[in-house]
């Protein structure tokens, strides 16, 4: 079954900053190219963290708040605290980023970033090879587009996916695609195989849903147990 992959969906061409790139240049790359967050790399191209649209507000508030508190006895800051402090002291995009951070690969599935992000609440994922280099970035955005795909996409993708992966000829599955949702109706030998089809359609790149309604041969009867009826009549 095939999955759509991260460098089919990342951006090539990607805005970064270097460690020593100011603040106000990280803030005008993010207004001039309408992004919310860019990678920050070395010299050798390999990601040392990022910076987001949050980091630049947390800068902004925690100068503010600092200015306030000056003057008050605060108790001991805790880890955050201190990062929080830092970044407020932070004149450079070295000192601005957040890290360690996220990366993804161009051959992991898009499923596995989107878990990713899902899981630690990032929307962006710098892509890296097999050296740390970034060769692309990745956003919940690009993720999205999977399931902007036509419903004439899908369709063919799910007959294709489903008859080769059980080895049935193209007519043996009727597939309906509506916004995304998939109808499968058919008559499948075995109930294994039913399954597996509905399993398969729904992980097609832009599936929403599956609703089944294949149908399969009852599975055959269970044979007695052989002396099962020797041994009652024994007792008898």
């Amino acid at each position: 079954m095939r999955y759509r992959r991260i460098k089919d969906v990342m951006t090539h061409d990607v805005v970064r900053a270097g460690r020593e790139t100011p603040f106000k240049q990280v803030a005008r790359l993010l207004s001039e190219h309408g992004i919310s967050g860019l990678p920050v790399v070395d010299d050798g191209r390999k990601v040392l963290g990022v910076i987001s649209e949050t980091d630049l507000l947390q800068h902004q508030v925690q100068r503010q708040e600092g200015r306030g508190r000056r003057r008050l006895r605060l108790p001991k800051p805790t880890r955050t605290a201190r990062a929080a402090a830092a970044k407020a002291r932070a004149r450079t995009a070295e000192h601005l980023m957040t890290r360690p951070v996220l990366t993804a690969t161009p051959e992991e599935y898009v499923t596995e970033a989107a878990r990713t992000m899902w899981e630690h609440r990032v929307e962006r994922l710098p892509v890296v090879d097999d050296e740390g280099r970034l060769v692309g970035i990745v956003t919940r955005g690009d993720l999205l587009r999977v399931f902007l795909r036509t419903d004439q996409e899908v369709r063919r993708d799910v007959i294709e996916q489903v008859t080769r992966g059980l080895g049935l000829p193209r007519h043996a599955v009727d597939v309906v695609v509506d916004a995304g949702v998939v109808t499968l109706r058919g008559h499948l030998e075995r109930r294994a195989d039913a399954e597996l089809a509905a399993l398969i359609a729904a992980h097609v790149d832009g599936v929403v849903a599956v609703t089944d309604r294949l149908t399969h041969r009852p599975a055959p009867a269970r044979p007695p147990r052989a002396g099962g009826l020797s041994s009652l009549s024994g007792h008898m």
